[in-house]
């Protein structure tokens, strides 16, 4: 099995550990510092973690998430780079990519593309298709909030009805899986794709609030 969010995930710790803790990142508010302290949260303390679906315990996160942040950087990106713990599911290879591939993908570009002159990369074939399937999974959710209804599509790979139309007409949202991924998580600005349809409907689309915030 390919361990692609195991690469995502080292790959995006070489970028952190490269820029160091206070480089900018596409995640509004967070530097280098505060993605990492994200995802060690996210994989190591589910007691504070779940503050991001429970209102009231959503300054016990922030604060645990701001401690990390402003500790040891180095030591902070090496448990990130070391996976979840024995304890998680998500240390076991089929559920790490289920569940990481997409967090991993995404972050990874969110540290690349906040920086001056970065350029998409080449991506596998194999990876592109293992996004495709991801996203797939997760459309209907991602563009829920959408007027205009959304059909993707990847040249050479799919077409998937992630959205049917509400008060708009239909856009056919065309590019790469790993753009498409950016672009249904918000990243909307720095996704490489292409938009058809009608100027309202695609205005209407850029307008709303995509992903899972």
């Amino acid at each position: 099995m390919k361990r692609h969010a195991w690469s995502e995930r080292q790959l995006l710790c070489d970028e952190l550990e490269r820029l160091g803790p206070d480089a900018p990142t596409l995640c509004e508010g967070w530097a280098t510092r505060d993605l990492a302290a994200h995802l060690h949260v996210r994989e190591s303390r589910p007691d504070v973690s779940i503050g991001a679906f429970v209102p009231p315990l959503a300054d016990r996160l922030e604060r645990e998430r701001g401690r990390l942040a402003h500790g040891d950087y180095a030591a902070l990106v090496s448990r990130v780079r070391a996976g979840a713990p024995r304890w998680n599911p998500m240390s076991r290879p089929r559920v790490d990519e289920v569940a990481n591939l997409v967090e991993y993908f995404v972050h990874h570009e969110d540290v690349r593309r906040a920086q001056p002159g970065w350029e998409p990369r080449e991506l596998p074939e194999d990876l592109q298709r293992a996004l495709w399937g991801a996203l797939r999974r997760v459309a209907r959710l991602m563009f829920r909030r959408s007027p205009a209804g959304v059909v993707l599509v990847a040249p050479g790979i799919g077409r998937h009805a992630a959205k049917l139309p509400d008060t708009h007409g239909t856009v056919i949202v065309r590019g790469a899986p790993a753009e498409l991924v950016l672009f249904a998580y918000g990243r909307a600005d720095h996704a490489e794709v292409e938009l058809e349809g009608r100027a309202v409907d695609v205005v209407a689309l850029r307008g709303a609030r995509l992903g899972l915030g």
